[in-house]
């Protein structure tokens, strides 16, 4: 999650934000004290939620329609949220909101596969727990207490990876802003081959910062709606509609000039709040986590790029992500569990080799085009393989969170 020093946009019910809790604000979390005792495992008597390894367990289950939860109340402190699906098919993502801030987040929950946690750090206040399209889609959420704060040298590791953090999203922004020029002037001179290029080229830096740039929920649908996500009556803006012009069509209309001049455009604002950002630990954990599910939701099945079917290409930007928030925490994981840093290096190795293995060099963007042929045949594979660093990955927020 990420504490903004800037207030994002209002949610929309476009895209929602994948990085749990990316957009928390720091007067929400800052400076606060801990109440909560490492090692409990009962409900307080006043009904607040079990405390386990110094962090509040909320459990939450989605089934039919009906979005429940276990405790709607917490002690101050980090607080793990675990969601279930079993079998709601029409549900598959769940809130942690301040006001309109989403604070916690995890998507693409999906009925029958393992549970999904995303840990937060809050302060005592009412919150809302949001699961959009649930029968009741709000539930309202109070922390009792207030959260403190300790110094110590793993702390000062894992705070100094937040700052690296933060430093590498502002770079990936200015180069998206870049690449994004790059693919407009391609667009307004006609060459549909190097706007074709120029688009591939573009992709990775929105794909590795995506938790952030989804925090700004007025702005990412501008950016990177999929045709699916478009809400009747309204345009169709961004990178996708782009891509059907450059790749289906083959054709640069005026249409196809505007939404370029729009998304430079658009992509120069999110580099401007992206600008000064400052993360927490557990943020950066549930990012790296979320990641991951973006992977498997919409990368593994051929949805994100339709019509030019570089989806490896974002596969690989999207680990690529995962994998950096991951480094910026090691350190400072590696004094908290180091056999579990280990397993989760082990397991970003072995996905970084095996797409090694799609890289093509002649294919737009680098990577084999991800046919319906090469689907049906690794579609599989590459979820395995997804799943198996998905499982050590998902266990790191809590940890940092409670360090």
């Amino acid at each position: 999650m990420i504490t903004p020093t800037k207030i994002p946009l209002a949610r929309t019910g476009a895209r929602l934000a994948v990085l749990g809790g990316l957009v928390a604000g720091s007067l929400l979390l800052a400076g606060c004290s801990s109440s909560s005792t490492a090692g409990s495992t009962a409900a307080a008597a006043d009904g607040t939620a079990p405390v386990s390894n110094g962090s509040a367990q909320i459990a939450v289950t989605l089934t039919g329609s009906d979005c429940t939860t276990d405790y709607t109340s917490a002690p101050a402190g980090p607080v793990t949220f675990t969601v279930t699906n079993t079998d709601a098919a029409g549900l598959s993502e769940v809130e942690l909101l301040s006001d309109k801030r989403i604070i916690g987040e995890r998507e693409n929950i999906v009925a029958g596969l393992q549970p999904a946690t995303f840990t937060v750090t809050l302060s005592g206040g009412t919150y809302t727990l949001n699961c959009p399209g649930a029968t009741t889609e709000n539930t309202s959420f109070t922390v009792v207490g207030a959260a403190a704060t300790t110094a110590s040298d793993t702390a000062s590791l894992l705070a100094e990876g937040t700052t690296g953090y933060g430093a590498y999203v502002e770079d990936q922004a200015q180069a998206l802003v870049t690449a994004t020029q790059a693919l407009d002037a391609a667009i307004q001179s006609g060459d549909v081959a190097a706007a074709q290029k120029a688009y591939a080229d573009a992709r990775p830096f929105y794909e590795r910062i995506e938790p952030v740039a989804e925090s700004f929920a007025d702005l990412d649908p501008e950016i990177d709606a999929r045709v699916a996500d478009v809400d009747p009556g309204t345009d169709w803006t961004g990178f996708h509609p782009i891509e059907k012009d450059l790749f289906e069509t083959q054709a640069i209309t005026d249409s196809t000039k505007a939404l370029s001049t729009k998304l430079v455009t658009d992509v120069t604002q999110l580099q401007t709040l992206t600008t000064g950002l400052t993360y927490k630990p557990e943020e950066l954990a549930n990012g790296a986590s979320g990641l991951l599910d973006e992977v498997q939701s919409s990368k593994i099945t051929g949805e994100e790029e339709a019509y030019s079917h570089i989806d490896l290409l974002d596969f690989a930007a999207n680990v690529e992500g995962s994998e950096q928030a991951f480094e910026y925490l090691k350190p400072g994981l590696t004094t908290i569990d180091p056999d579990l840093t280990q397993q989760i290096s082990d397991q970003f190795a072995a996905v970084d080799a095996l797409l090694a293995t799609y890289k093509d060099t002649s294919a737009v963007g680098g990577y084999a085009l991800y046919t319906d042929a090469l689907k049906a045949s690794d579609a599989t594979k590459l979820t395995q393989a997804i799943q198996a660093l998905q499982a050590p990955l998902s266990q790191i927020s809590e940890k940092v969170a409670t360090a």
